[in-house]
């Protein structure tokens, strides 16, 4: 029984023992979680960059085609054969050089012919005046019969209309003559020659077109814009001074300078927009007829604005922000207005200032109230974009 007892007694304390030690790792545990819970959350490293502030202008973005300003389509005036082509496909040609020569040996027959006619009237009608003038001095001492004063006075008038009908036929002859040799009515660049040497052409207003010519430059691009632009930047008599810029579809911005040239006498009330064109110079010869093009029109007071790179903004179900960061180095929600993009940026109408920083890169590694380790960048995009290179 004493041997029992002294058995019970050392479980007993055995069980103390481990009951101790347990209680002991768990407060242990409870206390270095508590301290580890304690420690600040290491600061995320982010890109930060200040606001741009810039004065603008205003700019409205709109797509459109490129039109030649002079579009000809050449076609015969004479008909004939072929017997020449001088220029090669998509050559640029000057007012009045040679594209084409019809065969001119059938129109220098009739200029001949007709030139000799003309010295036939001319002489006709010399002796027509003469006979006449004798006629006039013969009436008056009544040397002369009335009824032959008459008719020498009629053959002068008919030599003289005879005169002046072959004095035309010439000229037409000779029109004719010239219409063999087809040149350029503008400067511009030609398409290719649709009739080659040996075809035979017909004159006539259904008569086939032997090439296209369309002026160079300068150039149309024309566009739609909306009724408000109209309003604002257009309605007015000093459409010159509103400034246009054209961008071509490889192109990020816009490398070309224009004026405004025409605006539309009508508004389109189903698409509530009006037809613009303007002109823009292409000495490079690079802008061509067709081509899309990327006009932006700008107008209105030139204004302060703050600027920052779209990649700063947040969405926050149908709310816009950015993370401002505070003089602590700690992120600040903000929620921003939008703007239209200018030169890459994006204007934030409301919002923020001039001389704030934001989070432009790591935008989704930061919270709130979260501290940070800043990286200072610059903006991107923060330097203009030259324009009218």
């Amino acid at each position: 029984m004493l041997f029992k007892g002294k058995q019970l007694l050392i479980t007993a304390a055995a069980t103390l023992a481990v009951v101790g030690v347990g209680a002991f790792t768990a407060l242990h545990l409870d206390r270095t979680s508590t301290a580890q819970a304690a420690q600040p959350m290491p600061a995320a490293e982010v890109d930060v960059a200040p606001v741009v502030a810039r004065t603008i202008t205003d700019w409205q973005g709109y797509s459109g085609r490129l039109e030649a300003i002079d579009k000809v389509d050449i076609r015969p005036l004479v008909s004939g054969t072929i017997v020449s082509v001088y220029f090669k496909d998509g050559a640029l040609v000057k007012k009045g050089d040679p594209l084409f020569t019809i065969d001119p040996r059938p129109y220098q027959a009739e200029v001949d012919r007709a030139a000799a006619q003309l010295a036939a009237a001319q002489a006709q009608n010399n002796y027509a005046s003469t006979d006449f003038a004798r006629a006039q001095r013969l009436i008056g001492d009544n040397a002369i019969a009335k009824r032959d004063f008459d008719e020498k006075d009629n053959n002068a008038r008919s030599a003289l209309a005879n005169l002046k009908a072959a004095q035309a036929a010439l000229e037409t002859a000779q029109l004719n003559l010239s219409y063999t040799r087809v040149v350029a009515p503008v400067a511009g660049r030609v398409s290719r020659a649709e009739m080659t040497v040996g075809n035979i052409v017909t004159a006539g207003a259904n008569s086939a077109v032997m090439t296209t010519l369309v002026s160079v430059s300068p150039i149309y691009a024309s566009f739609n814009v909306d009724e408000q632009t109209y309003l604002q930047y257009l309605a007015h008599d000093g459409k010159d001074s509103v400034p246009v810029h054209l961008g071509l579809a490889n192109e990020d911005g816009y490398s070309r300078d224009g004026v405004i040239d025409s605006v539309d006498n009508q508004l389109d009330t189903t698409s509530g927009t009006i037809r613009v064109r303007a002109r823009f110079d292409n000495k490079d010869g690079a802008l061509l007829p067709g081509l899309f093009a990327r006009v932006e029109v700008g107008g209105g007071t030139p204004h302060p604005a703050v600027l920052v790179d779209d990649r700063a903004i947040g969405t926050d179900q149908d709310k816009k922000y950015v993370m401002v960061v505070d003089a602590q180095d700690h992120a600040q929600y903000r929620e921003v207005q939008l703007g239209t993009l200018h030169e890459g940026l994006r204007v934030i109408a409301s919002g923020l200032k001039p001389g704030e920083r934001i989070v432009v890169n790591g935008l989704q590694r930061v919270r709130p109230g979260d501290p940070i380790r800043p990286n200072a960048v610059q903006m991107a995009g923060a330097q203009p974009a030259a324009r009218g290179s």
